[in-house]
């Protein structure tokens, strides 16, 4: 079964936006795992406008399931992981100022670049997983990196979903089979919903992880964490 990462961002910038401690983003990660989650999912940005730094310290205790930091690899960044050292970290080629992830990267162009700080992860014994279009050749590259997973891009996919679910998906399902013949754990996230996940996972067998914040939040204020969540696991098996 694909395991579900609830990313908490957006309930951090609700707690932002007012001040305070509400909603508090620990007990959220601790009732998250509680009602199902396999795992939470935080990506600190530099300008801390939703997830802070201080949170990932006060996180790492009270995640018994899964703990895993996205982030640009900024000295920052690679600091911050190294010291709490969650289970995995998933490098993304954001902009410091970009609103949301949108694209993946280049492994070729940064071949050298991520071998280094891929090796800097796994030497402390943290899984990584580069975020990453369904691009054949940038799989390909990402193999020569030594990552151990790549996290597809599924905005495209989301984006066509309600045009041609088919034509959607076809090139994700490339890249899994591409991804898998090189040894490599697949991962997902991005624009999943409630609407498109499970045609998702049904035509890719061998997903390992999906990642999902914005749309589960947005349903969560309709139909509650608790329900959302196990909507969303039911979607995954």
């Amino acid at each position: 079964m694909t395991r579900l990462s609830v990313n908490i961002n957006k309930l951090a910038t609700l707690r932002n936006a007012r001040g305070g401690n509400l909603p508090d983003i620990v007990k959220s990660a601790i009732d998250c795992q509680r009602f199902g989650a396999d795992g939470i999912t935080i990506h600190p940005r530099p300008d801390e406008r939703h997830i802070r730094y201080r949170d990932v310290y006060d996180l790492k205790p009270v995640i018994h399931t899964e703990f895993n930091i996205e982030g640009k690899p900024s000295d920052t960044f690679i600091n911050l992981v190294l010291e709490v050292k969650p289970r995995q970290v998933t490098l993304v080629p954001d902009a410091d100022d970009a609103i949301t992830s949108d694209h993946g990267w280049d492994t070729i162009a940064k071949q050298s670049y991520l071998r280094d700080i891929i090796q800097v992860f796994k030497t402390a014994g943290i899984r990584t997983s580069i975020f990453i279009d369904p691009d054949l050749e940038m799989i390909r590259a990402a193999a020569d990196t030594g990552t151990d997973r790549i996290e597809l891009y599924t905005g495209p996919y989301a984006h066509e979903f309600e045009k041609n679910n088919e034509q959607a998906v076809a090139p994700y399902i490339e890249a899994a089979r591409c991804a898998d013949a090189l040894g490599i754990g697949i991962n997902a996230g991005h624009d999943l919903n409630l609407y498109n996940l499970n045609y998702f996972r049904k035509q890719l067998p061998k997903l390992d992880e999906v990642s999902i914040g914005h749309a589960l939040i947005c349903d969560a204020i309709y139909l509650g964490l608790e329900n959302t969540i196990q909507l969303y696991k039911r979607k995954l098996s």
